[in-house]
């Protein structure tokens, strides 16, 4: 399904929610919007057509609606949080369709509950969505927003604080409508205390919000003050430097870099930079970032460079940072390895800014403009010193063919996108090779680069480009509406077009005394008809560079034959007048915005009828006569008088008309009369010099007789050149082949160079390696020689174990010997008492005489069975024992076991480690 289609659907889906708010219009609708986050949409919103304007307004109305469901709100916040994604956008999105607002009103409708997902999504939404974006103090559900941040920085809620933190920094930062809002607040100084706090966060992200916020509402004040004096900035430094090198992710980075970019714009602490002392390696290691391939990174990390290019004691040094590593690397490129890992970063930072100069990471365009503009910058401060090293020199050799090749590749058909990118960058490249052309040195390197036929070719694209616009120069006198979005974005390309063809203009000025056919080529493009419009512009600009630029081409090109001043003229007047024009309508869109319109603009067009159809039945009237002779009233007359005073007011109105129109013709003749004169003018002048060049010819042709005795001096001159030149080409041949041979000298050199560089990497792999290996060697050592005197002392225990063992089945066997004699006693005693039994019964009637030794043997065998019983015991405490002891004596039979295993194992790896 194609875009417009999803959006025709999500548009019937809104309307339908709007009608119900029932759970099936809401279902249908969150799916609408899901499908719309699944395409590719980032353009959506710079397309300018009404049907995706009709639908984001539309989301956004439901999203701030509190009665919206929250997963239909969640779900559109989210979808238009993927619609900003880049600065146009977001400022479409706050400026046109006030999603601030709305989004400031949904976290105060839920400011009771911060921790629920929705609140904590609006929070991230609005700090993408403020970032460098100035909010204004009226509006709606600001100063709520301002008053939930406070509140929730204060809490002890980790999760909440830090897009708090975030949203905060971003309304504080060059807004002093905001800062004097919260400045004014009763609950002020528990906020700054709060936020001195959180400097000992252990969250980089968190300090640097909180810097942020205090550099913004404190840096004037007592407190901040205190906070940025000459005790702790040098700390903050390190800490932001140290926080952009090596932050959490690029929204740290991208924090970090605007905090000392604020900072920076004090002078106290500018000045306290330029001395801090390690200020060019903690610059080293940010131009180190501008190795990575992430725009975005590099992006901020230029921005820094080129605020510090604003401070002019910072200049010097980012001049010796960025030029001499690296023209000492072009002039010595075999050395490297001499230096240190340190020395090869350095190394490596002007080449990094080179290298985004024409980088073809997707998104890079800024990045490279931005990189010419700090180029502009440095070498500015470079050229300006008393003596020019030679880094900067080799630097700009290095710099110069990469230049002329962001030169090339102008294609009006890619669209007015491409067009307009590529004039901004001829224009800092021009403005670039215009520095560089104000040193003798270095115009003589652009000089050997820039040829005529490159200038030309750009000046001739661009004047294409510049005529294909046709900028708007007059209008219609009945025109009254105001320019169209397409009017002004065509008004800005000729602008930039202009800007890039005289920049080029002005070079090909300053190098047509050294660059071959450079000043023909030059003379030729002043006295095009179409370079009328581009110096126009200059000339009627409001930024002096340009005009400047222009009066100085104005200078050149006037006193040329075929230079159209004329045009020029009335193309400067047709400018002033469109300016008149833009102003005029501009204080008319103003007088229409302040007066309210009426109520009712029916009744005044039903007036306006009724007053033409009065005033035409009073003409029949006239006309045919009837009725005014036979009433004649002063109302009548009136009327009468007031239908000829319209009539002479639009008479007066056409001869006005007229009048301007007879001026009009008055001012042509003029003009033409103009014309004819300056023709007359120019045709004498034309005979003067035809005459004057008729007595030229004649000196020319003694002249000629005089060189032809000279030519034949010269013709022998020549056949000696020619065996010159013959031996200059052998010559030559012979330092070809040295050449060649030194480029494959080069070659071997460089792949011995990687080889070395290897092989020295791998030599410190195996160091390395060697080294732990050592220390594990030693550390294994040392657990032998504990495990060996931990064997020792449990063989000493063993043998003393075995000894309580022996004596122990000693007494176990004296045990086992009293144990057999008394169970020989038991069994003479059983056999007794069996025979006493048998005389009982053969004796029955010795009962009662023997019954008393009866007794005392049944006593006796009583204490005989208590010896036995207590003598079992003993035997099985024994044998429990000796069981105990026995697990004891297998216990240490494995320990032994194991450490004689442990003991071989150790001394076999030993063995293995010596090997």
């Amino acid at each position: 399904m194609d875009l417009t289609t999803c959006l025709k659907s999500l548009l019937l889906a809104i309307q339908q929610y709007r009608v119900g708010r029932t759970a099936p219009n809401a279902a249908q609708l969150q799916k609408q919007v899901e499908e719309i986050s699944a395409l590719r949409c980032d353009q959506l919103l710079s397309s300018g057509q009404a049907l995706p304007s009709e639908c984001v307004s539309g989301l956004v109305e439901l999203a701030g609606n509190p009665n919206t469901n929250p997963n239909l709100s969640s779900a559109i916040i989210s979808l238009l949080a993927q619609l900003a994604c880049d600065d146009d956008s977001r400022e479409m999105l706050h400026s046109s369709y006030n999603l601030t607002s709305t989004l400031a009103s949904v976290i105060h409708c839920h400011s009771a509950t911060p921790r629920k997902p929705l609140v904590l999504q609006c929070l991230q939404v609005l700090q993408k969505l403020t970032y460098n974006t100035r909010i204004f103090q009226s509006t709606n559900y600001i100063h709520e927003l301002i008053a939930f941040l406070m509140t929730n920085i204060q809490s002890h809620s980790d999760d909440i604080i830090m897009p708090c933190l975030g949203l905060m920094a971003n309304l504080c930062r060059d807004n002093h409508s905001v800062q004097s809002h919260i400045k004014s607040l009763d609950n002020v100084k528990p906020f700054y205390r709060t936020l001195i706090n959180f400097l000992a966060h252990n969250s980089l992200t968190v300090v640097v919000f909180t810097l942020s916020i205090l550099s913004s509402l404190t840096l004037n004040e007592k407190v901040g003050e205190k906070l940025f004096d000459a005790k702790n900035i040098h700390q903050t430094f390190q800490l932001v430097f140290n926080i952009i090198v090596n932050g959490d992710g690029t929204l740290t980075r991208k924090y970090s870099v605007d905090l000392l970019v604020d900072l920076l714009k004090n002078p106290k602490i500018a000045d306290f930079l330029t001395r801090y002392q390690h200020f060019s390696a903690c610059v080293s290691q940010v131009l180190g970032l501008l190795q990575s391939k992430d725009p975005d990174s590099a992006a901020k990390v230029l921005e820094l460079l080129l605020a510090m290019c604003s401070v002019s004691g910072l200049r010097s040094l980012l001049c010796e940072v960025v030029f001499k590593p690296a023209g000492a690397k072009l002039r010595a490129a075999g050395r490297r390895q001499v230096a240190g890992l340190d020395g090869g970063r350095k190394a490596e930072s002007g080449l990094a800014l080179v290298q985004w100069l024409s980088s073809p990471v997707e998104g890079a365009e800024s990045c490279s403009l931005q990189a010419l503009h700090l180029l502009n910058e440095l070498l500015e401060e470079a050229l300006g010193a008393e003596t020019l090293p030679d880094c900067v020199v080799s630097f700009v050799e290095m710099l110069l063919p990469v230049l002329l090749g962001l030169l090339k590749g102008l294609d009006p058909a890619k669209g007015d996108a491409h067009l307009r990118k590529h004039c901004h960058c001829i224009t800092h490249v021009t403005s670039l090779l215009l520095i560089l052309c104000t040193e003798d040195s270095t115009r003589s390197l652009v000089s050997r680069q820039v040829s005529a036929q490159l200038c030309l070719s750009q000046v001739e694209d661009l004047l294409s480009c510049c005529h294909s616009n046709s900028p708007l120069m007059c209008f219609p006198p009945g025109s009254d509406s105001d320019l169209s979005f397409t009017e002004r974005r065509k008004k800005c390309d000729n602008q930039v077009c202009a800007e890039a063809l005289l920049r080029t203009l002005e070079l090909m000025s300053k190098l047509r005394q050294q660059v071959k056919d450079m000043e023909t080529s030059f003379y030729r493009m002043l006295q095009d008809q179409r370079i009328v419009t581009p110096l126009s512009l200059a000339l009627t600009s409001h930024h002096r560079e340009r005009v400047q630029t222009g009066l100085s081409l104005l200078f050149e090109a006037t006193p040329l034959p075929d230079f159209p001043s004329l045009i020029l003229g009335e193309s400067i007047a047709a400018n002033n007048a469109y300016r008149q024009r833009e102003a005029e309508l501009s204080i008319k869109r103003v007088a229409v915005q302040e007066v309210p319109p009426p109520r009712t603009n029916t009744s005044v067009l039903d007036s306006s009828s009724g007053s033409l159809r009065s005033v035409h039945s009073l003409v029949e009237k006239i006309q045919n006569g009837l009725e005014l002779q036979e009433q004649v009233k002063d109302s009548h007359v009136s009327e009468i008088i007031d239908v000829y005073e319209q009539k002479l007011s639009a008479f007066a109105s056409k001869e006005s008309r007229l009048q301007d129109l007879l001026e009009a013709k008055a001012l042509a003749l003029s003009q033409a009369d103009r014309l004819i004169a300056q023709y007359r003018f120019q045709r004498a002048q034309a005979e003067a010099e035809a005459r004057k060049l008729g007595c030229l010819l004649k000196d020319a042709e003694r002249r000629r007789e005089d060189l032809q005795g000279k030519l034949s001096s010269q013709v022998l001159e020549v056949e000696r050149s020619k065996a010159d030149m013959e031996e200059l080409l052998q010559h030559n041949a012979r330092l070809q082949q040295d050449s060649e041979e030194h480029q494959a000298l080069k070659g071997a050199y460089n792949t011995l160079l990687n080889r070395f560089n290897e092989s020295e990497r791998l030599l410190k792999e195996l160091q390395a390696a060697h080294i732990s290996l050592t220390k594990q060697n030693d550390t294994l050592r040392k657990n032998h020689e504990a495990l060996q005197l931990q064997h020792e002392k449990m063989a000493a225990v063993l043998e003393e174990r075995g000894e309580e063992i022996r004596s122990l089945q000693s007494d176990i066997q004296h045990k086992n010997s009293d144990i057999a004699g008394l169970r020989g006693e038991l069994r003479a005693e059983e056999e007794k008492l069996k025979e006493r039994d048998q005389e009982r019964r053969d004796l029955e009637e010795t009962v009662d005489v023997l019954r008393k030794e009866l007794n005392k043997t049944e006593q006796a065998r009583k204490d005989a069975s208590i010896k036995a019983s207590s003598l079992e015991l003993q035997k099985s405490q024994l044998e429990t024992k000796l069981k105990q002891k026995e697990d004891e004596l297998s216990k240490h039979s494995a320990m032994i076991a194991m450490i004689h295993s442990l003991s071989s194992g150790k001394m076999k790896s030993d063995v293995n480690l010596s090997l």
